[in-house]
């Protein structure tokens, strides 16, 4: 399992996922489900967010089958931020929509 911080438009979270990368289409998918087509990931260490979420991780990491490979572990952006330095997180990995740029009507 892997843990990423994600940094979106419209506020930080914490998700939990079966897949190793933060790049994997099936995982992409899931996302912009959510609506979340946009962001700045960085892959936080297993033990590290186990150790910080405490008894929430194991709750949310024990509901997490092959059928359903994505769980929000924290919606909450100030906790996160507050949980986690950037020194401690991994390289940051930047995804975004290829059509960009467009006008808002």
């Amino acid at each position: 399992m892997k843990t990423f911080l994600l940094l979106t438009g419209s506020s930080p979270l914490v998700i939990l996922t079966s897949h190793e990368s933060i790049e994997n289409s099936t995982l992409l998918e899931k996302l912009l489900t959510k609506g979340i087509d946009k962001f700045i990931a960085f892959e936080v260490p297993f033990e590290m967010a186990k150790q910080r979420y405490g008894w929430h991780f194991n709750v949310v990491a024990n509901d997490l089958h092959e059928t359903d490979d994505l769980r929000i572990l924290d919606y909450n952006g100030d906790r996160a931020f507050k949980l986690f330095s950037f020194s401690e997180l991994g390289e940051a990995h930047i995804h975004e929509p290829t059509t960009q740029g467009q006008a808002v009507a």
